[in-house]
């Protein structure tokens, strides 16, 4: 069975498109701009855009019942990979404590609303 999860705590889907779905076990989410869910302002550097992304993945997993211990995957795009370093130390910060997720990184011409960073994940699901 398919459960969409959504939350007021992170960011609304700007197209026609779910916050995250459970499904099997898992929780997918769909990649997470940094835009501030009680204001609709992005951040403008890199480290705040990162923390703000993973601020937003975290709210729609607890909404799901999971947290990031539970993240195994994490997808990041980048519009500069010259931006790798300080999203990584942002990301390493996060993920403090936990055991890190797998990754992969890469860079893109364009994120939407002209973002620096946009982060997806999938977590196992605890219900």
């Amino acid at each position: 069975m398919k459960n969409i999860i959504s939350t007021n705590q992170a960011p609304a889907a700007i197209g026609p498109y779910a916050q995250a779905v459970q499904v099997n076990g898992f929780i997918f989410t769909s990649g997470q701009l940094p835009i501030n869910p009680e204001t609709g302002q992005m951040p403008e550097t890199i480290e705040e855009q990162t923390k703000q992304s993973l601020t937003n993945v975290e709210a729609i997993l607890q909404a799901a019942g999971a947290g990031k211990y539970d993240v195994v995957k994490t997808t990041v795009f980048l519009k500069n990979m010259g931006d790798f370093a300080a999203m990584n130390a942002v990301y390493e910060a996060f993920f403090a404590g936990a055991p890190f997720p797998a990754r992969s990184a890469v860079e893109v011409a364009r994120l939407p609303k002209d973002a620096l960073v946009e982060i997806e994940v999938v977590a196992r699901s605890r219900t």
